[in-house]
């Protein structure tokens, strides 16, 4: 009788929901999310800023002159790789984009082999006009 009881009320009772991990966490978390375990921190060359300032030249892009520090929460795999990079947004997708896959190409085979889950990346990267 107690088996049937206690069979009926897991039948009652709904499990949690699983929440999907590759969702990534809100933006305004980045600060607190582990920093991304790189190996070699990354080298951000000069030539690298180009690309803003062409963007910003182009009108495609309003960003101050100088250095523009860009943050990512960064998705990572059990085996080390990159799921999945998502800038927190300065108004300007093309730059955005072009500093995730930057961090992508910079984690490849570039990381201690971390835990899967979310972590915080960010770069500088100068430019002038």
């Amino acid at each position: 009788m107690m088996l049937i009881a206690a069979l009926l009320l897991g039948v009652q009772t709904a499990p949690p929901p699983v929440v999907a991990t590759d969702a990534p966490p809100p933006l305004a978390a980045l600060p607190s999310l582990p920093p991304l375990p790189w190996k070699t921190a990354p080298a951000v060359t000069p030539d690298m800023g180009d690309f803003i300032a062409d963007e910003v030249r182009a009108g495609r892009c309003t960003l101050p002159t100088g250095a523009l520090r860009m943050e990512f929460a960064v998705l990572v795999r059990s085996d080390g790789g990159v799921r999945s990079v998502v800038p927190r947004a300065i108004a300007c997708p093309n730059v955005e984009q072009y500093g995730a896959g930057l961090v992508t190409s910079f984690a490849r085979n570039n990381l201690r082999l971390p835990a899967a889950g979310w972590y915080h990346a960010d770069l500088t990267i100068a430019w002038s006009r």
